[in-house]
């Protein structure tokens, strides 16, 4: 029987791996779409032999719909199916390690750790990358019972790295962002009626179903 090496384990690269690296590139679709999870909770691994990095998606299992959408559209860089760790209750999954994603980590990571790099308004422009980022770190904001607008959690960011999300906001989607400070660190507040309005519009279509309510 012969048996697909997988990339989470030490493996020596097959012809097969080696054949898919070469046909696979990262469209610009794909592209915008894997931006919006970097964004968000998609970690960038490096292989085993250091020399590129793959990313890695993990979601609890309340989540399942959104994992498997997530693989659907990524199916063509994934050796494994989506898997069930019982000891989170979490499906997970991993890209192969390309150099596409190694491009992408080169502007994203620093030093192990998540940066928004100055150029983020070049790749913050599609309305997809926008949609995964808020699925994955969005929700609605109430205030006394009511509907008060959006947060993004993007408290992982430096203040500084926040404003320059702020301006590609605005620069490319005309839609104004606050930030607010949550427990010192920063976040990103959609909170005028107008940009409500303008913000949901832009990806209400493009979140599926089952994180509608994350819209209000």
């Amino acid at each position: 029987m012969k048996i697909i090496p997988r990339e989470a384990r030490k493996i020596t690269y097959s012809t097969e791996i080696r054949n898919l690296k070469k046909r696979l590139f990262l469209s610009d679709a794909q592209k915008a779409f894997v931006v919006g999870t970097i964004l968000g909770d998609a970690n960038l691994d490096l292989n085993w032999s250091k020399t590129n990095y793959r990313l890695r998606f993990s979601h609890s299992v309340k989540q399942e719909d959104y994992v498997m959408w997530k693989y659907q559209n990524l199916k063509e860089w994934i050796l494994t199916k989506p898997r069930y760790y019982a000891k989170t209750r979490s499906y997970f999954f991993n890209t192969i390690s390309h150099s596409d994603i190694t491009s992408l980590a080169g502007l994203f990571l620093k030093n192990g750790k998540k940066i928004i790099p100055d150029s983020i308004s070049d790749f913050l422009q599609n309305p997809i990358t926008l949609a995964v980022w808020f699925m994955d770190d969005g929700n609605a904001r109430v205030d006394k019972n009511r509907f008060d607008g959006y947060h993004i959690n993007s408290q992982s960011f430096t203040l500084e790295e926040n404003q320059l999300l702020v301006n590609a906001l605005y620069k490319n989607f005309g839609v104004f962002c606050r930030i607010h400070k949550n427990h010192g660190k920063h976040r990103l507040y959609i909170g005028v009626k107008a940009n409500v309005e303008k913000f949901k519009k832009i990806i209400q279509s493009l979140v599926i179903s089952s994180l509608q309510y994350k819209l209000g």
